[in-house]
């Protein structure tokens, strides 16, 4: 069993071809089969299932899969911070975030740690939702990943940095946009802008409602991040619950009122990692700034 074998089988169990690995690594199908044909006699069991579309890790193959992804994500991080040492220099680190984080939640601590680090470069990869920045994390070139905290992630830890309330946002002068607070009872039957389809927070906030047994009207429109809700709330499109992000209220809007829904549990947002005890010096700086910048005083 070699190095080689194992990246090869991962790479055919995430693919679930082995034509699609052989052309990715410029080799034939049959040199492909054989690093799995080696990894199966030398663990006696069958690791992948053949079928007509392509094939399939085994329960067997599923157990590898997932250990030979777990150490290989650490030894590639190994050898890149070993290349680091060598060439002496500060270093990248590298952040999978979604649409609105560096603007809402980064914005201030980048500005401090370039000043602080002017020798580490910081590197963005934007994705559509924290399920995006999660599988972002099996690349071993991502260091961190600022996301909405939800369930346990395999091979992944999570910490949380704040806990945002949900406001409803109205235009100023809508009949909810002079109340203190807004209620359950008060947003049953309003047309809500839906926030973004799959993410974490829409599915956060969906389940929320169910407990509270709200029953919103079917939202009209549909939005790709938190900030076009926000926009098309002031345009008057519709009502937006959405998370209390900082910056919003200090922001001139004055065709727009923010009403606390304090019965809605706040969103939890954070870092996650593959292991904290890993992470290099960089990177732990970065994520202790962002983490200081986000943390009420």
């Amino acid at each position: 069993m070699t190095l080689d074998d194992l990246r090869v089988y991962v790479a055919v169990c995430r693919a679930g071809s082995l034509s699609a690995v052989a052309r990715e690594l410029g080799c034939t199908q049959s040199a492909v089969s054989q690093h799995v044909r080696r990894l199966e006699r030398e663990v006696g069991v069958d690791l992948v299932e053949r079928q007509s579309r392509g094939v399939v890790p085994t329960r067997a193959g599923r157990v590898l899969q997932q250990a030979a992804e777990e150490g290989m994500s650490g030894l590639d991080l190994a050898l890149r911070r070993l290349a680091e040492i060598a060439r002496g220099d500060g270093g990248v680190v590298r952040i999978a975030t979604g649409s609105v984080t560096v603007r809402h939640f980064m914005a201030a601590a980048v500005a401090e740690f370039r000043r602080e680090h002017p020798g580490v470069s910081l590197e963005f990869r934007t994705g559509s939702s924290s399920r995006s920045c999660f599988d972002a994390l099996r690349e071993p070139e991502i260091d961190l990943a600022w996301v909405t905290l939800g369930a346990p992630v395999r091979g992944v830890e999570q910490r949380p940095v704040a806990h945002l309330p949900w406001v409803l946002a109205v235009p100023a002068d809508d009949e909810l946009a002079g109340r203190k607070r807004a209620d359950a009872a008060d947003l049953a039957g309003l047309r809500l802008i839906g926030l973004p389809e799959g993410s974490t927070s829409r599915t956060q906030l969906d389940s929320s409602y169910a407990e509270l047994g709200i029953s919103a009207a079917a939202a009209d429109t549909s939005v790709a991040d938190w900030d076009t809700a926000i926009l098309l709330a002031e345009l008057g499109v519709g009502h937006a619950v959405v998370p209390d992000l900082p910056g919003w209220r200090t922001q001139d809007r004055p065709g727009l009122r923010f009403v606390p829904v304090p019965e809605l549990p706040p969103l939890a947002v954070g870092w996650a990692v593959r292991r904290w005890d890993t992470l290099s010096p960089s990177a732990r700086a970065f994520a202790d700034t962002v983490t200081r910048h986000n943390t009420p005083s």
